[in-house]
């Protein structure tokens, strides 16, 4: 009898009225290794955000494996450029912002980067988006 009193004391003093709640940010700020001053925001992988990742990159990728088992040099041209489409539709879904850029006078975008902005930064958003979702080396591929 004593230890169930102790323990409701113990509970009493952690109850859900006087817990501090968990403090979670679906999102994850990184400093560029390859553009000093430049940071980027991406999100974390959630449950939702797997799904809605997978559905984009299921029908490009399924394409361009087809296409790269082709013997035609015009299906394996088309398999890369549609291996670069899967690049850009992780970036669009996993960049949140960039700070410390500007490319043409403009706040650094999604867009803006993949159409004129530093090569080097884009692959770095990229693989840091990919490194949040933590595919495998397999799923990289496609």
């Amino acid at each position: 009898m004593k230890c169930l009193s102790r323990l409701a004391r113990r509970m009493a003093g952690q109850g859900a009225r006087g817990a501090v709640p968990e403090t979670y940010d679906s999102v994850l700020t990184i400093e560029s290794k390859t553009r000093p001053g430049v940071s980027f925001v991406v999100n974390k992988i959630s449950f939702g955000r797997r799904m809605e990742l997978a559905r984009r990159v299921r029908e490009i990728s399924q394409k361009a494996e087809f296409l790269q088992a082709g013997d035609e040099l015009q299906d394996r041209i088309e398999a890369n450029l549609l291996r670069q489409e899967v690049e850009a539709t992780y970036l669009r879904w996993g960049l949140v912002r960039v700070d410390g850029l500007n490319i043409d006078g403009e706040p650094a975008t999604a867009e803006r980067l993949l159409e004129k902005g530093p090569d080097d930064l884009t692959h770095e958003v990229v693989g840091a988006v990919k490194e949040q979702c933590s595919l495998t080396e397999e799923e990289r591929k496609n």
